[in-house]
């Protein structure tokens, strides 16, 4: 039996694949300002370091055109115009150079101006990503009180997408996301067995800071991916956005979905029995392998209750004892150092 995002139809942003089985793309927002076509390019740099595929631009008014396109030019990533309220920005955003539009038909209008925008990427050969959220329902959703909030976005998500197919548009991407996890798991199961064939873009809107929409977005995203749905997703930070495809990069390793090259760090609680600073060490030791493009599992175990034995699967590892530490690899133990040394010895064998 496939997974559902193995049957959905498969989109390009760019030169990346969407959907049908496809590797999982990673997306982020610029928190720059799009007339400054300088830090933007800067932030775009900084997020295909950290491992994005695809970014998203806002496009608030027409001054903000020019220096769009010159983002789309020369950025290495495909550029998302995201764009609310007018669509003539949206008309315009894909003859400059989008690879991609978002929009949320709830608030660009009327069906004429829907209509247009639809016209307008298909003439550009782009897709576009139907973004619905309670905030832009339909008015007669939004007064419907006999309806939930996920039979509202899911409603509101079906009426666009059959809109938009029966005028001859099938290169789409539908997200309908809502700030509480239950309803956005809700609306998105019903969504992958209303609409099979329509890529979905997960997220958690309004998750929070780094903090708190961590952990709402990784529950969020992560059950829909453990699940099979999601064919691309973005974790919605109150952060720097780097910090989002960091937290994405670790969801998708924590499914086995993607980022192969991630270190990953294993350690204990601690409990006392541990006779070392293990968390300062296992603090040091996950920043520094941020670092390690190797997929190695590095174990920072605080006792030999919890050391090679446990840990027999890391690839390197440390079983603390009375200040001192027993470095091993795959379970057997390959020489003791003292406190101070641990960090070096296990870096020392990473890097060997």
């Amino acid at each position: 039996m496939p997974l559902p995002r193995e049957i959905t139809k498969q989109v390009q942003v760019g030169g990346v694949a969407l959907g049908c089985g496809a590797t999982i793309p990673l997306q982020s927002m610029l928190s720059t300002s799009t007339a400054d076509t300088v830090a933007c390019l800067a932030q775009i740099a900084d997020l295909q370091e950290a491992g994005c595929n695809i970014v998203r631009v806002a496009i608030e008014s027409s001054k903000d055109l020019a220096p769009f396109e010159l983002i789309c030019a020369k950025s290495p990533l495909p550029v998302v115009a995201d764009i609310h309220f007018d669509y003539r920005l949206a008309v315009e955003a894909a003859q400059r150079g989008a690879a991609k539009l978002r929009i949320n038909p709830g608030n660009i209008g009327s069906v004429d101006k829907v209509n247009a925008v639809i016209d307008a990427a298909g003439e550009a050969g782009i897709p576009i990503r139907i973004g619905v959220n309670s905030g832009s329902l339909e008015e007669s959703l939004k007064e419907a009180a006999d309806l939930s909030l996920a039979s509202k976005l899911v409603l509101s998500a079906e009426q666009s997408v059959r809109h938009f197919t029966a005028r001859g548009f099938n290169d789409l991407v539908l997200s309908a996301k809502a700030s509480d996890v239950p309803t956005t798991i809700e609306v998105y199961q019903r969504l992958s067995r209303a609409l099979p064939q329509v890529p979905l873009h997960l997220g958690v809107t309004e998750a929070g800071t780094a903090w708190a929409g961590t952990i709402r977005s990784s529950v969020g995203i992560g059950a829909l991916l453990a699940s099979g749905i999601g064919d691309t997703f973005r974790v919605s930070l109150t952060a720097n956005p780097v910090e989002e495809i960091r937290v994405a990069r670790r969801i998708l390793a924590a499914l086995g979905l993607g980022a192969e090259d991630l270190a990953t760090l294993i350690s204990c609680p601690t409990c006392s029995r541990c006779k070392v600073d293990l968390m300062g060490i296992a603090n040091e030791v996950e920043q520094r392998l941020e670092l390690v493009k190797k997929p190695l599992k590095v174990a920072v175990m605080g006792c030999v209750v919890n050391g090679p034995g446990e840990a027999a699967e890391a690839d390197v590892g440390v079983a603390c004892g009375k200040g001192t530490g027993a470095i091993f690899a795959k379970g057997k133990v390959l020489y003791t150092v003292a406190e101070d040394q641990i960090i070096e010895a296990l870096f020392s064998e990473i890097t060997s």
